[in-house]
């Protein structure tokens, strides 16, 4: 701004500043006017010629100067901002819609497992006309155990339901006239009203409860997210502009933000924990993994190392006299984000003052860790990240119960990640892993049996000597699994044996090629997830899911 102040007074003609949105308008006028600038607002450039300062909302990005009888220097955005990397020009796309994106169901298909309201799940045998009575009408075909039919006329069809308790193959045939079905609604009824009357209690505590409305001071905040070293997508922007919404409202925020692997929700969470600090406030980042926990201390870390905020993580690669003097600062309000495991929400620990809790892939916890959080529901603002939401935490945020933000864009960089199934071969992996380190890559080889994953490193290590091979994996000490991490992370070696560990957090940018041996015996959550550890961003990913022995292809992964 120094270099600005400079400029306007020893330029003699008139100054035009240019953004590319309403929005960045409303920053830069901001800005301006703390060197007491106040631009008059046009529409088009012939109208800068009148106005000693001016401001236009365009495309225009680098600045020039108009050479006239009177000249007007255009001062754009990259001028203003520096290193800030510019918004480029985004599709002009509507909204996304949630619903569109989780209720694209495909047609039934005979043989599929249907429900039934009133006589359970059957199979679907397709559309049949029937003649009764001289009346001919369409029904649905669902065959039942025993060889048992049943009709279901056409305008019945809100009896019908697709089965999603889970893969086609394990669904249950039931008989007809059979009290299974009746007692298994029973059940499950039970189990609902529980539920329903705990969720009941707890966001009616939230909308009783007045939450803390955190002040959002514009300058210091744009300053924090010029720091960011990418441009934000479309979607990122509109979900960081929601979570600060919400905190700024008196009400407490519970808001799921849904994006897939590496489309950038670490960034929102660290603007929203930006904000909660600069209101001396103190975050709680809770994760999965220890693994997760050591890679979002180093990113926080990294990302607030310019600002007088204490970044602390708690898991099991500190030792208790550590861990206990961390507790301590947290309990003294010494410690400003705290990063950890299932720890954080253990009796003794203490906060001074907790504003916001952010949960990265909340479907990983346990039964018991989530009755913990749900106890804080009610005080605190929730941030909740995630790649795959549990069905019951996606149907409260399309209800309404709880905000909804998705991040569906991936960042402009990323390229694209190649997925094969083969049936596993040497040749291929080989071909593979030669293939990844030869380009100056890093690969992943998934062996998820921690018994003989000792033996598959040998065998790697004798089948492509070319490759530098370690092996990590959870039943390892913690010192010995950090230091193998580290290892990969920069570089010593190039080939990782490991199991499933890696699914959440271990974030390589050089790593681009993943292989996943026995694919068929994950889920097909789990497998996006891990395919999602694939970074591709300098050159693009290969993902191979391998399988034993020859299979149906429905039955493949």
């Amino acid at each position: 701004m120094g270099q600005l102040r400079q400029f306007i007074e020893h330029f003699k003609g008139n100054v035009l500043f240019s953004v590319e949105t309403e929005g960045r308008r409303e920053t830069l006028l901001d800005l301006l006017s703390a060197l007491k600038l106040k631009p008059k607002q046009i529409q088009s450039l012939e109208q800068a010629k009148n106005e000693k300062f001016s401001l236009l909302v365009s495309s225009l990005e680098q600045g020039f100067i108009i050479e006239q009888s009177f000249p007007v220097a255009i001062i754009g955005e990259a001028n203003l901002l520096g290193e800030r990397v510019q918004q480029r020009s985004r599709d002009k796309r509507k909204t996304i819609n949630p619903d569109t994106l989780v209720r694209n169901l495909a047609e039934l298909k005979i043989g599929q497992p249907v429900v039934h309201l009133d006589h359970g799940v059957g199979r679907y045998g397709g559309l049949v006309t029937l003649d009764t009575g001289g009346i001919k009408a369409e029904y649905l075909l669902l065959n039942y155990a025993n060889e048992s039919k049943l009709y279901v006329p056409v305008t019945s069809l809100h009896l019908i339901s697709r089965y999603v308790g889970g893969s086609d193959e394990s669904a249950p045939l039931h008989k007809l006239g059979n009290e299974a079905w009746a007692k298994s609604r029973q059940k499950a009824a039970e189990k609902i009203r529980d539920v329903a009357a705990e969720l009941l209690d707890v966001y009616a505590q939230r909308e009783a409860k007045k939450g803390f409305a955190f002040k959002y001071d514009r300058e210091e905040f744009q300053q924090f997210a010029a720091t960011f070293p990418f441009e934000e997508t479309y979607d990122q922007e509109m979900a960081i502009n929601a979570v600060i919404s919400d905190m700024c409202q008196p009400k407490a925020m519970d808001r799921l933000v849904c994006g897939d692997v590496g489309f950038g929700k670490t960034e929102v969470a660290m603007r929203a924990a930006f904000l909660a600090v600069m209101n001396h406030k103190q975050v709680a980042v809770l994760v999965p993994t220890t693994l997760l926990a050591q890679q979002h201390y180093e990113n926080f870390k990294d990302r607030f190392a310019n600002l007088p905020v204490n970044v602390e993580v708690l898991s099991r690669f500190k030792t208790a006299k550590e861990q206990k003097q961390i507790l301590e600062n947290l309990a003294e309000g010494k410690v400003d984000i705290l990063i950890g495991t299932h720890k954080l929400i253990q009796s003794d620990v203490k906060f001074s003052d907790l504003g916001l809790l952010i949960i990265d892939e909340e479907h990983r916890f346990g039964v018991g860790q989530k009755e913990k959080i749900k106890q804080l529901r009610a005080n605190i603002d929730i941030l909740t990240l995630t790649a795959t939401p549990i069905p019951r935490t996606l149907n409260m945020a399309m209800n309404g119960i709880r905000d909804l933000s998705i991040i569906s864009t991936p960042p402009a960089r990323r390229l694209s990640i190649k997925t094969f199934v083969r049936q596993n071969d040497d040749l291929v992996v080989r071909e593979a892993i030669l293939r990844e380190i030869l380009r100056g890559g890093q690969v992943y080889y998934l062996h998820n049996d921690v018994a003989s994953i000792e033996n598959t490193a040998e065998k790697l290590t004798a089948l492509v000597p070319e490759a530098r091979v370690i092996v990590g994996h959870g039943q390892m000490r913690e010192r010995e699994l950090e230091r193998v991490m580290s290892d990969f992370y920069h570089q010593r070696y190039n080939v990782l044996v490991c199991s499933t560990i890696i699914e959440t957090g271990i974030d390589v940018p050089t790593a681009n090629t993943i292989i996943i041996e026995r694919a068929d015996h994950f889920g097909l959550a789990q497998l996006h997830q891990l395919r999602g550890r694939v970074r591709a961003f300098t050159s693009s990913g290969l993902c191979l899911f391998a399988y034993a022995t020859a299979k149906n292809d429905d039955k493949r992964c």
